[in-house]
């Protein structure tokens, strides 16, 4: 049987640019975020910051922050999110990110050995924009599994 994973992309739009002294203390943070995740509990990959470059021209706005990762389960990334040392950071956002009116996060399973694409991201937020949750495209309110999701016809 093939081997599944969650992968979830969630953006943020930058009060400011990341030089400015707005944006210093999220920069000064996100080191030991990635490295709180890359030591969590069923955390299998996240996007480099070298590799974010491409995510401008896929989501066409160079103000917001992208965060791509993939991990062996739902409970896993629901633990690093909400129960590690990233809350402390994640309580915070308010004061370099601006408050979105749509969905900035969403979940979807892949294939044990699939990295996402920004594409795959930005589909999966369109999705879950336009349909609210499904096995397709979902948040932490729904828990849908592996299953659902291989059962799930897009809309």
């Amino acid at each position: 049987m093939k081997t599944y994973h969650l992968a979830q992309v969630n953006i943020a739009k930058r009060l400011a640019p990341m030089d400015d002294p707005i944006m210093q203390d999220f920069v000064n943070n996100v080191d030991n975020m990635n490295a709180i995740a890359d030591a969590a509990e069923g955390f299998v990959w996240r996007l480099q910051d070298e590799d974010k470059d491409e995510a401008t021209h896929v989501f066409q706005d160079d103000s917001f922050i992208i965060n791509m990762s993939v991990w062996e389960n739902l409970e896993s990334l629901f633990n690093y999110t909400y129960k590690s040392g990233h809350i402390e950071v994640f309580k915070r956002k308010k004061e370099w990110f601006s408050k979105m009116k749509m969905m900035h996060m969403a979940f979807w399973y892949v294939p044990e050995d699939y990295m996402p694409s920004f594409q795959d991201a930005k589909d999966r937020l369109d999705y879950l924009n336009t349909h609210g949750d499904t096995p397709y495209a979902f948040s932490f309110k729904s828990n849908y599994t592996i299953q659902d999701s291989l059962n799930y016809k897009k809309l």
